[in-house]
């Protein structure tokens, strides 16, 4: 069974520098080979648990909320979607277990509520670019079609039913700290 490394403790206490942010990000989506559109979802996902959770970002759970998100995205917006054990490889210090129970924990979470429709996928894309123009920043020039943004809904959708539970019995959680306090994949 493969051993994880011990975190350093600087990396929980402290506010990261946008470097590190952005090397994370960089690592899981030229690694992954992860599409633009999948970035958007991230957000989206990202700001959901948030608002579900009724939780912040922190110097100890922000990596695992950004995989967490990156992993739905991949799985609902990629043709290609990243297995569980390809993010293992990338991040040699994590195993497939710990991987599934994030991302089981990121549903209940999100209370499964995986759909995004292409009006909230447009909102995001604007106000990127947006974000983008005002910080001077280069953009690669792929036009908002809206073909493209209601095959986001429809695929969002599929998966959605996929994994949505069909008993009565699902465990809803509104609260993230099971994020945190059964954390096993904490990425330093």
């Amino acid at each position: 069974m493969k051993q994880r490394e011990p975190i350093p403790i600087e990396n929980l206490s402290h506010d990261p520098e946008h470097r590190q942010i952005y090397r994370f990000i960089r690592t899981l989506f030229v690694s992954a080979q992860l599409t633009a559109e999948c970035a958007i979802i991230t957000l989206v996902y990202i700001e959901r648990l948030l608002t579900y959770a009724e939780i912040d970002l922190c110097p100890s759970n922000w990596r695992r909320i950004v995989l967490g998100a990156i992993m739905l995205a991949s799985k609902v917006w990629d043709d290609q979607a990243v297995w569980n054990v390809d993010y293992c490889q990338i991040l040699h210090y994590t195993t497939v277990d710990d991987m599934n129970e994030l991302e089981r924990q990121f549903l209940e979470c999100l209370e499964f509520n995986i759909n995004v429709p292409s009006s909230v996928y447009a909102k995001y894309y604007y106000e990127l670019r947006m974000l983008a123009i005002a910080n001077d920043l280069q953009l690669p020039i792929h036009p908002l079609y809206k073909e493209r943004a209601e095959k986001l809904e429809a695929l969002s959708k599929i998966y959605e039913d996929k994994i949505l539970p069909t008993s009565g019995h699902m465990k809803r959680s509104h609260s993230a700290d099971q994020l945190q306090r059964n954390a096993r994949v904490i990425i330093p």
